[in-house]
């Protein structure tokens, strides 16, 4: 039932591979039959990645490439968000940045808790900056790879500027207490991944093939992430559809879909 691109989609096993389609052309299906002919073709099931952004598309995912290669194997492929596997990375790894394995992660209730103390430090009025105007900026900047010390850089306006005060001190506290807060997921993953070579040459080895859903909505961390996983083997599947680029909002940057033949020039 599959035509001719959704075809050679899925029988180009080897190599970069990027696939750009409209709403309704089935790329996600090209995933899952993609992976499920992998894994006949010889390829270990937990040797292969799926990504995706939502943990049901990631759940639905592995319903069917496992009604599709069936139960019976002794591993599966590891389909996930790309948050989900940051902390699997991090619970190995995140002692490089001098973080307990055990770190917990701060949740919306426990954020809006530590910007009010922030901002009660910083002795600003709820009227200058509210909570929430303080973690909006917090995630922005770090939805965009920007740390402390760049966010005061990037400030522009003067609430802004207060912003980025309250940034440092919002992270220095999540660092005194060993936590990190879900955008950190990301952050803290490419500081590994960039900072420490072997490291990232373990996380690297643990895939033969990387392949991403909705890649026009990969951030700069996301972007950064796969590259690092994938540059050794290039064995790296990307769908997407610039057309459906919506998040910008978020960091989402559809460059990184539109210049893949660049980043990989021996993609099909």
């Amino acid at each position: 039932g599959m035509n001719e691109a959704q075809a050679q989609a899925i029988r180009t096993l080897r190599g970069p591979i990027l696939v750009l389609a409209g709403a309704g052309t089935g790329k996600t299906r090209v995933i899952t039959h993609r992976i499920t002919r992998l894994v006949r073709s010889g390829i270990q099931p937990d040797r292969i990645w799926g990504v995706t952004f939502t943990n049901k598309a990631a759940k639905e995912m592995r319903q069917r490439i496992g009604k599709m290669i069936g139960g019976d194997r002794d591993s599966s492929p590891l389909i996930s968000t790309f948050h989900s596997y940051c902390v699997r990375i991090l619970r190995r790894q995140i002692h490089h940045l001098g973080y307990p394995s055990s770190f917990p992660i701060y949740d919306a209730g426990d954020q809006d808790s530590l910007a009010r103390r922030v901002l009660r430090s910083l002795r600003m009025p709820t009227t200058t900056l509210r909570p929430s105007d303080l973690l909006y900026f917090i995630g922005h900047w770090k939805s965009h790879g920007l740390r402390p010390d760049k966010a005061v850089q990037a400030a522009g306006s003067d609430r802004e500027h207060l912003a980025a005060a309250g940034y440092g001190r919002y992270q220095k506290a999540l660092e005194q207490a060993g936590a990190v807060d879900f955008d950190d997921l990301l952050l803290c993953t490419m500081r590994v991944l960039s900072e420490f070579p072997a490291a990232c040459e373990e996380e690297a080895d643990r895939f033969d093939h990387i392949l991403v859903d909705e890649y026009q909505d990969t951030n700069g961390p996301q972007y950064e992430l796969v590259r690092h996983l994938s540059q050794g083997h290039q064995n790296l599947c990307v769908v997407g559809d610039d057309d459906q680029s919506i998040y910008a909002w978020r960091g989402a940057d559809v460059s990184h879909i539109l210049r893949f033949t660049q980043d990989w020039p021996d993609a099909v």
